[in-house]
């Protein structure tokens, strides 16, 4: 059976039992059971590969000690043991500084995390569905990605998502124009469920840069997220391990909450790819951790705030802003002043609407740019829409292979009917207002709409010759 049946199986039973209610308790449950699971598969590998391993789950609370066998507890038995013995123990587990620090990502996990299920009966019959999953294979790994995909569609209908998911197709794009190298410390602080992340290690990857076992530790110590709610900060640690981090460093915090001013040289990172929450409000007091001039309580312009800080000289950045930062006033337009003084903001691509479609249909930019240089100009290229679509839907979603158009302009940069530059004095005298209409479409529209109204006139006169023509015969 497909993987993606399994998870919709699941969740169909889940439905039968009278303590889940609703989506996102349905997810949340399945979320801490596939951890788990995934958990003891990567456990069982590390056992293997290293003679000297301790084991972090405890025996006994262990996926393959007491779910793996189809007749093994059930009933009340089980959600006594699930209830008073598995999470009482992982979210007790006594840690110091010595402890292994997947330690720390299991205890947190389990801190989060709750049973909503009252039948052990049914949560029985999840637990032998579950185990038609093998995560030790690379096949069934693989698939997990449609595992994850399922969960975040059903996140979006769960509630508001926006705020942590972002398209593969635009993750990836970004993730590739920013191209980092192995060995650059990448940090996406308002990670979700690790979609920039994961990309990220999609690209070394992709480009052959991870070649031995000192390669692959050195990705390790490399790449980082912040997320501050539970269930995303949990995905995009299961997300990691099955894309071979071993201990994801994901810290399950709020970005916003240290003083911009504490961040130290060593702090800073060479590349920040992010999809900030926007259109949210930040609880009262986490402004003053931002110099005066700065403070809002708009969620995206302190992200992008605490980016600058964050992003080390000559570091690179991805980041999507809705329409409102370009044009925005007050507060943006320090923003965007200290933006464009400090950072080679190249490059702007202007998304269509549906792109985060169903949850938003706020227009949308991905904003490129370097720390270290001013800028002289920027670039943007208005991302267009496939001939046949409308808008984007949940149905007919974005697709990477539509960023070829983008990726074969990237390095030999013309204007056309998709592309054009406006200079920083342009946008100076413009209060540091960012959004710029496409001219070059805008123009061609005119003279398709002028040769139109020519070709039309021509036809009408013709047709009036004619008809002269049989009135006169």
């Amino acid at each position: 059976m497909l993987v993606s049946a399994i998870i919709k199986s699941v969740q169909d039973t889940m439905r039968k039992d009278a303590g889940v209610d609703g989506d996102a308790q349905r997810i949340s449950q399945l979320v801490w059971m596939v951890f788990l699971k995934v958990f003891d598969a990567k456990e069982e590998e590390w056992e293997l590969m290293r003679d000297e391993y301790q084991a972090i789950v405890p025996e006994g609370l262990r996926w393959r000690d007491w779910a793996i066998n189809d007749e093994g507890m059930t009933g009340d038995e089980l959600l006594d043991f699930v209830n008073n013995k598995l999470f009482k123990e992982l979210k007790e587990m006594e840690l110091d500084e010595y402890s292994d620090s997947k330690a720390f990502i299991v205890k947190a996990v389990f801190e989060d995390s709750y049973n909503y299920m009252k039948s052990g009966t049914l949560m029985r019959q999840v637990i032998n569905k579950l185990n038609e999953i093998d995560f030790t294979t690379q096949q069934d790994r693989h698939m997990f990605n449609d595992i994850y995909e399922n969960i975040l569609k059903d996140l979006q209908n769960a509630g508001n998502a926006g705020e942590y998911y972002t398209p593969r197709p635009v993750t990836q794009f970004v993730v590739d124009m920013i191209s980092p190298m192995l060995g650059e410390k990448v940090l996406d602080f308002a990670c979700g469920t690790g979609g920039y992340l994961t990309s990220t290690i999609e690209h070394f990857k992709n480009t052959r840069q991870i070649k031995s076992v000192e390669d692959n530790q050195i990705l390790q110590e490399t790449i980082m997220g912040i997320e501050k709610k539970p269930m995303p900060h949990m995905l995009a640690v299961t997300n990691l391990i099955l894309h071979d981090i071993d201990a994801p460093m994901i810290k399950h915090d709020n970005s916003l909450t240290k003083n911009v001013r504490e961040y130290r040289p060593i702090d800073q990172v060479d590349v920040i790819v992010t999809n900030p929450p926007f259109g949210g409000i930040e609880e009262d007091g986490v402004e003053i951790n931002f110099p005066e001039k700065f403070r809002t309580k708009e969620t995206a312009d302190l992200f992008m705030v605490l980016l600058m800080y964050l992003l080390k000289d000559g570091g690179r950045a991805g980041i999507v802003l809705p329409d409102g930062f370009l044009f925005g006033e007050g507060v943006k337009t320090a923003i965007k002043e200290k933006l464009l003084e400090e950072f080679n903001l190249h490059t702007i691509v202007r998304l269509p609407k549906g792109v985060f479609a169903p949850y938003t249909g706020i227009n949308t930019n991905l904003l490129f740019f370097e720390k270290g240089k001013s800028t002289e100009e920027v670039w943007y290229f208005e991302h267009p829409l496939p001939a046949v679509y409308k808008n984007y839907t949940k149905t007919k979603p974005i697709r990477l292979e539509e960023f070829n158009l983008e990726k074969e302009w990237w390095s030999n940069r013309v204007e056309n009917e998709f592309a054009w530059k406006v200079s920083v004095d342009e946008i100076k005298k413009r209060n540091y207002n960012l959004d710029f209409k496409n001219l070059n479409r805008e123009s061609k529209d005119i003279i398709l709409e002028k040769n139109e109204i020519i070709n039309n006139m021509m036809q009408n006169q013709k047709r009036i010759s004619e008809i002269l023509e049989m009135l006169m015969s």
